[in-house]
């Protein structure tokens, strides 16, 4: 399919790397997914951990600041992490 444009590209690597980072220092998780799916001038990607959630976007800068890269390039974040069940980001990320 070749490359996407640079912001989407740049947005989603920022936001998987953090995600990871995230997972490993804050969550203790044991296990990290990264999943994307190119679909209607949407790049969507998903990542998920089996650590101990909690992560909240009014908590600290860091889900907040995931949220406010993607918006700021016409996308979404969306963040679920029930205490004790892991944390799962799902990113809209345009293509155009």
């Amino acid at each position: 399919l070749g490359r996407l444009g640079e912001a989407a590209e740049l947005t989603a690597y920022f936001v998987i790397a953090e995600a990871i980072t995230n997972a490993i220092k804050h969550a203790d998780a044991g296990e990290v997914t990264v999943t994307g799916l190119l679909a209607d001038g949407l790049l969507r990607i998903e990542i998920a951990d089996d650590g101990r959630g909690g992560a909240s976007m009014t908590a600290g800068t860091g889900i907040r600041g995931l949220a406010d890269r993607v918006r700021g390039v016409g996308g979404d974040l969306l963040v679920r992490s029930p205490a004790g069940h892991g944390t799962r980001i799902e990113a809209k990320i345009p293509c155009a």
